[in-house]
């Protein structure tokens, strides 16, 4: 529903969008032109209408980006099977990168997918990371902090490894972001720095994608034993 917020603009334009197709066309303008590049009168320039308009449907452009990087997350996820014959573990690592990919190609949107969730998708994101939790076997109790704290792995993470590289993708890049970080490593003092300075490789040659699956890995493996401590046969 559009929100009213004071008269309509004349002319009849916001009649004639709605909310999704502005945020659609938002994050064709954020994939383009980054954060910074987003602006009211582009937008509008975009769907030809007015700048009056957009607000008729959204209170500024902070609501925008949220509402966009929501579509994002919505994106991201609903081509993944809710359910899975490979059970509710493997559902997650699936749903996990999935998010992460989708946050890797719209770099702009992992530090504005946060927690609590408020927004729709970011909702069902997080309600169907608890359904499978709970479809592991994990004692009631213990279901809301463990689908939380994968929550808050999925986006958080995410943000942590994507978000730096988006602000330096169009200028130096990735790898010269990444190359000059590992030079200022090298040069600590081992005694004080002993773990930096001798992974300075690892820094400069890992993927994101891998970093992302290996830790979440772990936290999966350690879902699997608090749901069935048993060991295998």
């Amino acid at each position: 529903m559009p929100r009213t917020r004071g008269r309509a603009p004349t002319g009849g334009r916001a009649g004639a969008l709605s909310r999704e197709i502005i945020v659609g066309a938002a994050v064709e303008l954020l994939d383009e032109r980054g954060e910074r590049g987003l602006t009211f009168r582009l937008l509008a320039t975009r769907l030809k209408t007015g700048p009056g308009a957009l607000y008729w449907h959204v209170a500024n452009k902070d609501e925008l980006v949220a509402l966009a990087a929501d579509h994002v997350l919505g994106g991201a996820f609903a081509t993944v099977p809710s359910t899975t014959d490979e059970g509710p573990v493997a559902g997650l690592r699936a749903l996990a990168v999935a998010v992460f990919d989708a946050l890797d190609r719209h770099p702009w949107a992992a530090v504005h997918v946060n927690a609590p969730a408020t927004l729709p998708h970011a909702l069902h994101l997080l309600d169907r990371i608890g359904t499978l939790v709970a479809g592991t076997g994990l004692p009631a109790g213990q279901q809301f902090a463990v689908a939380t704290a994968i929550s808050y792995y999925i986006t958080g993470v995410s943000a942590q490894i994507v978000a730096p590289h988006a602000s330096v993708r169009a200028d130096t890049g990735r790898e010269d972001y990444l190359a000059r970080t590992a030079e200022r490593w090298a040069e600590l003092d081992p005694e004080d720095y002993p773990f930096l300075t001798r992974t300075t490789a690892d820094l400069r040659d890992h993927d994101d994608r891998d970093q992302f699956t290996t830790g979440l890995g772990l936290l999966l493996a350690g879902l699997r034993t608090g749901a069935d401590p048993r060991p295998p046969a």
